[in-house]
């Protein structure tokens, strides 16, 4: 009989998640259980990895449960994940030593500051990795717990501790200890990976002092990695895909020709280009990354990350206590015709690409003695829209300086892409049409994709991008002299933001 269905592990910032899919991409079931956040001091944010495995194998059990499958039934597990967060565990207990550094966490900036200041050691990272010197990405999360955690310098030096990101850690849990490994769309977040030779940077690793005795074996997104622990499941079953959430959600959106652009709204919002085999670095304050990697030849992307989107419906629930549930944000904001002049710039940890201003802080701006929650409640949402604009406007600029085609079109996913009033106003903003999927759980759907690959339930990419469909279409209603009225006054709220 065949195996029709695969599991992904959709293990995200906010929760644990576990999708069951029918080859067709058809959701069959699905469960979550929430995450907690820690804030041990302002800027920093962590996880309890335990947590993390607890929630995640309990959400694949459920998953499996509410289906009516079992193990046997499943073709293969395809594993997504939060990216740059950060883990260092021993290897012989399989204890981690400290709380996951959580990819929004702001304390290494310092580290970070010095980096830079070194002459030519941006540029070194910028042309072995793709990435700009920030505390998001992996490298001084790393080298903050080996100075800080007691006895760490020693158990790395010995070879007893591992890193990873949460797949690694995932990966390893799954399969009893195993297997230590990653895939090229995760490894090439930690700052320490030459994406033009698929390597770990060795200079790199000089550089911030990080043994390599820590790091996991790299390979393809789509590769048989290897097998769950019989124990978990009642059987054994192929672990066969791994890639960055993102990068994930860019293969679900059948976004595997170049040009092709895809936006997930979750707790931040991330953008990606597809770029070919061609890496393309940015002069307009992007990153390059690798793409989800199918066989040996590698792909790229261009990315821009916004580090609070979804979540500053979050702080609208929890810190102002504007709506009780996240989905009253919509009729709240829809109350008032637009935002009366407010511009909300939600920099809680700081700003993202295009402007990577890591010290920046939250503001709301253009105040007035009629502003109301509803006004407050649909600039924050508008936030997401104009930070999601200004990345698309800076990767038109780099696609143009390259000789490449305009965007034609933006694919959408994640939790608030539901939202008609934010997908109609990032339309107007972008003057493209913005495109739903019919399956909005892209980032899992990808995971399952690459599953799917690697154990021949696909045949190919042509398949895939042939099951792709959409739902709705959101065309620009609004004229492009007013929306770039509205993209100047919100770069006007970002540069009083940077300056307070």
């Amino acid at each position: 009989m065949p195996r029709d269905h695969l599991l992904a592990l959709d293990q995200g910032t906010s929760s644990s998640r576990a999708i069951v899919f029918h080859r067709s991409g058809r959701i069959v079931a699905q469960a979550q259980q929430e995450l907690h956040q820690h804030f041990p001091q302002p800027g920093w944010v962590e996880h309890d990895a335990d947590e993390i495995w607890a929630g995640q194998i309990d959400t694949a059990r459920e998953a499996l449960k509410r289906a009516g499958l079992v193990a046997g039934d499943i073709a293969a597990i395809g594993i997504t994940n939060q990216r740059e967060t950060t883990l260092l565990w021993n290897r012989h207990t399989g204890r981690p030593i400290h709380h996951a550094i959580v990819w929004q966490d702001r304390r290494t900036e310092p580290l970070c500051a010095q980096l830079r200041a070194q002459p030519g050691v941006a540029e070194q990272v910028r042309q072995a990795t793709g990435l700009v010197i920030d505390p998001y990405f992996s490298a001084t999360k790393i080298r903050w717990l080996l100075d800080h955690v007691t006895g760490a310098h020693i158990a790395a030096a010995r070879g007893e501790l591992a890193f990873g990101t949460i797949d690694s850690w995932l990966l390893w849990k799954l399969t009893g200890g195993h297997v230590h490994a990653t895939d090229v769309s995760n490894a090439a977040r930690t700052m320490l990976f030459d994406i033009r030779h698929g390597v770990w940077d060795h200079e790199l690793l000089k550089l911030l002092h990080v043994p390599d005795s820590l790091l996991p074996a790299v390979f393809p997104s789509s590769h048989l990695f290897g097998e769950t622990d019989p124990a978990l499941f009642g059987a054994a079953i192929p672990i066969a895909g791994i890639a960055g959430d993102q990068q994930a959600a860019l293969f679900g959106q059948a976004c595997f020709a170049p040009g092709l652009v895809k936006n997930t709204y979750g707790t931040g919002c991330f953008m990606l280009m597809h770029t070919g085999g061609r890496l393309q670095l940015s002069t307009h304050g992007l990153v390059s990354t690798a793409a989800a990697q199918v066989g040996d030849k590698p792909a790229y992307a261009l990315e821009g990350s916004v580090f609070v989107g979804g979540a500053v419906v979050q702080w609208l629930r929890d810190g102002l206590q504007a709506i009780k549930a996240s989905g009253e944000v919509q009729a709240l904001a829809e109350s008032v015709p637009d935002a009366g002049g407010v511009v909300v710039v939600p920099a809680f940890t700081g700003l993202g690409a295009p402007y990577w201003q890591a010290d920046a802080r939250g503001a709301v701006v253009g105040l007035s003695r009629g502003t109301t929650m509803a006004h407050i409640a649909r600039a924050a949402l508008e936030s997401i829209a104009f930070q999601s604009a200004a990345l698309l406007q800076a990767m038109a600029a780099d696609v143009a300086a390259h000789g490449g085609a305009p965007v034609s079109e933006l694919r959408v996913d994640g939790g608030a892409s539901v939202n008609d009033l934010l997908m109609q106003f990032q339309a107007d903003l972008l003057g493209v049409p913005v495109v739903r999927p019919m399956v909005t759980e892209t980032t899992a759907l990808g995971a399952a994709y690459l599953a799917g690959l690697a154990t021949g339930v696909y045949r190919g990419t042509d398949e895939l991008a042939a099951l792709w469909q959409a739902e709705r279409r959101f065309f620009p209603t609004l004229a492009r002299e007013q929306a770039a009225e509205r993209m100047a006054r919100w770069e006007r709220a970002v540069r009083q933001t940077v300056a307070v």
